[in-house]
């Protein structure tokens, strides 16, 4: 493989973990809600997806909508039921505390879907979309097209979301002063909500839109969560931005791992980065220090 089919590979592969660490770092950067269930709503989304696509017959764009909107709505309720009520008794501990609920989540969501769906795996094969586009000289599947294009026009959603509207900046506010956001009248109730929602949304998109190439299975999320969490380590706790950035690191490092090496080498070339760039910046490449309570 030579630079350019590297670097194209790279940004594919980087796209799909931006998605993921995006959402991750979302929830912990506002909530400081260390969520190991991530992974699980990104496996919520396939199935959702493929449920839309096979059972309901929606093209793929509306069946990676579906996803996103039913997690997003699945998000609410789980933020309402779980997380309310933790936050309202959770004077002390809260990451360790929401640490074990969403660990907790992530099994129960595994186990529900294994006695819904069964081990067996669920990709759709025919139909999607077939065929490749040349990129650069290098044939590319047209379904790796299609998941990049939602992966970067969802982060770019986000990041205009963020940055220029109203509830968007106030999700800002609360992430850098929650205390000084309710005083001028945010509410914090509302925005922990949303921000859970949004967070679970954006998973449940990356597996939507890579059905096609991981079929949904219940044990799906295991790999995603780590690849999440590889990226936030690498470039910071809680920041939204930096993910962006970090998931285009690991993609080229995975991708550089495979050339040189083989597939099985993926993941220690990243941890074993990682961890030299801990060693040397603990906070992560662009981290900040200190971490605040989502307790009101």
């Amino acid at each position: 493989m030579d630079i350019v089919d590297a670097l194209i590979t790279s940004i594919l592969r980087g796209s799909f973990y931006s998605l993921m660490a995006v959402g991750l770092s979302l929830v912990f950067g506002v909530i400081n809600i260390a969520n190991f269930a991530h992974g699980e709503f990104y496996m919520l989304g396939a199935f959702v997806s493929y449920f839309a696509f096979i059972v309901l017959g929606l093209n793929p764009i509306l069946s990676v909508l579906a996803a996103g909107v039913f997690v997003f709505i699945f998000g609410i309720l789980v933020e309402r039921v779980l997380f309310v009520p933790l936050r309202k008794k959770s004077q002390k501990n809260w990451l360790m505390n929401t640490f074990l609920l969403t660990l907790g989540l992530s099994i129960i969501m595994q186990q529900s879907m294994r006695l819904i769906a069964g081990s067996k795996n669920y990709g759709i094969k025919q139909g999607y979309f077939n065929g490749s586009f040349k990129v650069l000289g290098m044939s590319v599947a047209n379904d790796r097209i299609f998941a990049f294009a939602v992966s970067i026009i969802s982060i770019a959603a986000l990041m205009y979301f963020l940055n220029y509207t109203r509830t968007g900046k106030a999700i800002r506010a609360v992430s850098q002063d929650p205390i000084g956001a309710k005083l001028i009248g945010v509410n914090l109730s509302f925005i922990y909500t949303l921000t859970f929602a949004l967070s679970c949304s954006l998973a449940a998109i990356a597996g939507a839109c890579l059905l096609s190439i991981i079929p949904a299975n219940p044990l799906m999320g295991i790999s995603a969560l780590n690849k999440s969490w590889f990226v936030l380590i690498l470039v910071g706790m809680g920041n939204v931005e930096a993910g962006i950035v970090g998931g285009l690191i690991v993609g080229f490092l995975e991708t550089v791992a495979v050339n040189i090496f083989s597939s099985g080498w993926m993941d220690l070339i990243s941890l074993g980065i990682i961890i030299i760039i801990l060693l040397v910046k603990p906070n992560g490449l662009f981290g900040k220090k200190g971490v605040k309570s989502a307790v009101e």
